[in-house]
């Protein structure tokens, strides 16, 4: 009894390391979480599995709370709310998937897990996903890489499991031997602000004169991406004014706002140029509870107040020539969005976020390294704008 006890600490305390090493926000750390499902199938109760589940979810994301206590004005029941709802649901997962059976059948359940966590329902919080290390591992293998990485996961939980590891930490060091951050596309910057709350909340024009200064500091011919919500709210006005400002120059910029109707709002990106303004991109996983809250309907609310999901629309979008995939914010920490672009072929992705409520965390910095896995995994150009 004490042994199994002993044993069951050892794996919740290594489970909890994978999940805080590995999503630390080092990209070239994110292979540590690829211990993950080593430990699961070591579990020899369905206890020990929510166990070492858990510990691996929670510290993966350990942000969440202080970041949700910072947006609700250091209300911490929002933040433990959604963090236990969001560590209930893949611990629910693994342990209904999990198996006391050694061999394939272990392997086969634990994939179906993974792909159970990537894609909605449950897919919506499949945050600290393993499969995210594929990007590290085999930069440029595409598809291919996506389903050695997956053959590997399921490897990982049968008795050739040392031999799966060995592979991965040779492809992990050949990689990190040769890691270059992902490149711009050319004429493109990204600009990140550090204008807090304020950014997306001050209607005035004077917030949008800034915005245009910072637009206009760059070279001709540039297409400029600012952060998520730097427009604030979208309307006819806005849009006649960022024009006027940008005729005579050759300066697109690429900008969140938000579109608001009697029903509801789209988080969305807007394109300007001298000559037009459009709706680029609505966003199709806004950030549940805080933006997305479907259960209004079900309580008699209304059921579109928040912000809406258009879950599988939209993948890419033409700006210019380029084929481009955009990511807003809480889409960067998921799997399905990035996938069901990368399915169109994009020769960029875009990933903008509005982080001033990560202050103290390190959310912003797993955005960005979980956006470069991806983008290195299918030889992409990325484009990052953040608000602090």
């Amino acid at each position: 009894m004490h042994c199994d006890f002993f044993r069951t600490g050892v794996l919740v305390a290594l489970s909890a390391s994978a999940g805080w090493i590995g999503w630390s926000g080092h990209a070239l750390l994110l292979p540590v979480a690829g211990a993950f499902p080593v430990l699961w199938s070591l579990a020899r109760t369905r206890l020990q599995a929510a166990l070492i589940s858990a510990a691996y979810f929670l510290a993966a994301s350990r942000g969440l709370s202080r970041g949700v206590a910072n947006f609700y004005g250091q209300d911490i029941w929002p933040a433990l709310l959604l963090w236990f709802v969001a560590s209930s649901a893949y611990v629910a997962v693994h342990v209904l998937l999990w198996t006391n059976r050694e061999g394939w059948q272990k392997s086969l359940r634990y994939i179906a897990a993974c792909l159970v966590m990537a894609v909605p329902p449950f897919g919506i919080l499949g945050w600290a996903h393993p499969i995210t290390v594929a990007g590290i591992l085999f930069p440029g293998w595409g598809w291919w890489g996506l389903a050695v990485m997956a053959a590997g996961l399921g490897v990982m939980t049968t008795r050739y499991r040392p031999a799966a590891a060995m592979a991965m930490i040779g492809f992990w060091l050949w990689s990190a031997a040769q890691w270059t951050p992902p490149n711009l596309p050319a004429s493109w910057t990204g600009v990140d602000l550090k204008m807090g709350a304020s950014l997306g909340r001050e209607a005035g024009l004077n917030r949008q004169k800034e915005l245009i200064d910072v637009a206009l500091a760059q070279p001709t011919g540039t297409t400029v991406v600012l952060p998520e919500s730097a427009l604030g709210f979208w309307t006819p006005t806005a849009a006649r004014f960022w024009q006027k400002a940008l005729t005579g120059t050759d300066i697109t910029v690429i900008a969140g706002a938000a579109l608001i109707d009697g029903r509801g709002y789209d988080n969305v990106l807007v394109t300007i140029s001298a000559e037009r303004t459009e709706i680029l991109y609505r966003e199709r996983m806004p950030v549940p509870g805080s933006m997305w809250q479907p259960w209004r309907a079900w309580i008699g609310g209304d059921g579109e107040a928040g912000a809406r999901a258009h879950f599988f629309a939209n993948p890419v979008v033409e700006v210019a020539s380029a084929k481009v995939a955009p990511l807003i914010c809480y889409e960067q920490l998921l799997v399905w969005p990035v996938l069901q672009s990368a399915f169109h072929r994009p020769d960029v992705i875009i990933a903008v976020g509005n982080g001033w409520w990560t202050a103290g965390t390190s959310i912003i910095d797993i955005q960005r390294a979980s956006s470069e896995a991806w983008t290195r995994l299918f030889d992409l150009r990325l484009v990052i704008s953040f608000n602090l």
